[in-house]
């Protein structure tokens, strides 16, 4: 379980840099859920209403190298994920302060009328603009080796979150719009890659493979897959599962990704 440190017991130079600039914190709540951090908090503030605070001390290589590729990242997902409003360095902490979605995590069950939100948030990520700095490939990120081909079929220019497990997405309670949260693991790949991660999810949670696989088959950027780099994403993710937690704990997630191929084969229309 992540570590969460709460608000009183961060360092009093820490809290008095924070306040500072948000104005006196009137109160706070540990989100326990999600994240790779060890401060994440939601913070009342007096002076900048309410915001989300995440931060890691700085000797956790793995836990700065995530918040600041956030960090870096976030001017780009702008109405996308929620905007970073202040960071702070001091006492051996780093921390960013999020705008605050007043809302609740995304629902990918049987029946959700959340599946429209998340769609158009994907659709809009089509337009983000790639990064003046280095970002992974999307291939680079796998343990196994790659076969022949598999890299340059998963090469692609779009900005892809990644994970959009349901502690991810989180709905926006007056507008219902979908944001995505924790830009840490972001990668350049084929445009339609978060939208085949969010169908595994679907599954995940309980959607039947038919209904989840109608989702996908609505999402523009899948109607262009290349079945080439579609394979080699299902194949290269079920290798590197398996390598990870062996056949058998793989088999479930393994199973739900080779859906993906048969929705491929299934659908109508050219690919390219």
């Amino acid at each position: 379980m992540t570590e969460r440190v709460r608000w009183e017991e961060l360092p009093a130079e820490l809290r008095d840099t924070i306040q500072a600039h948000t104005g006196p914190v009137i109160a706070s709540k540990s989100v326990a859920s999600g994240f790779n951090c060890t401060v994440a908090l939601e913070m009342h503030t007096r002076g900048n209403g309410r915001l989300f605070l995440k931060g890691v001390r700085t000797s956790d290589k793995r836990g700065m190298d995530g918040l600041l590729r956030e960090e870096r990242i976030n001017s780009i997902v702008g109405g996308i994920g929620p905007a970073i409003r202040h960071r702070f360095d001091a006492t051996g902490w780093f921390a960013l302060a999020f705008t605050h979605i007043d809302g609740r995590h995304v629902d990918y069950g049987p029946g959700t009328n959340d599946l429209k939100a998340v769609a158009d948030t994907l659709h809009r990520m089509h337009d983000l603009r790639a990064p003046a700095f280095p970002v992974p490939q999307l291939s680079d990120r796998f343990d196994v080796p790659l076969d022949p081909g598999e890299a340059e079929a998963l090469h692609g220019t779009h900005l892809l979150h990644t994970d959009t497990n349901p502690h991810n997405v989180l709905i926006d309670q007056d507008s219902g719009t979908a944001y995505l949260v924790d830009w840490a693991m972001p990668a350049l790949g084929p445009p339609w890659v978060d939208a085949a991660y969010t169908a595994t999810w679907l599954m995940c949670l309980e959607q039947s493979p038919a209904d989840a696989l109608a989702w996908l088959a609505g999402i523009p950027s899948w109607q262009q897959a290349d079945p080439r780099a579609v394979e080699a994403f299902v194949d290269v993710t079920c290798r590197d599962f398996t390598a990870s937690v062996g056949a058998q704990d793989a088999a479930a997630s393994n199973t739900r990704f080779r859906y993906l191929l048969t929705a491929l084969r299934t659908q109508p229309g050219p690919h390219s």
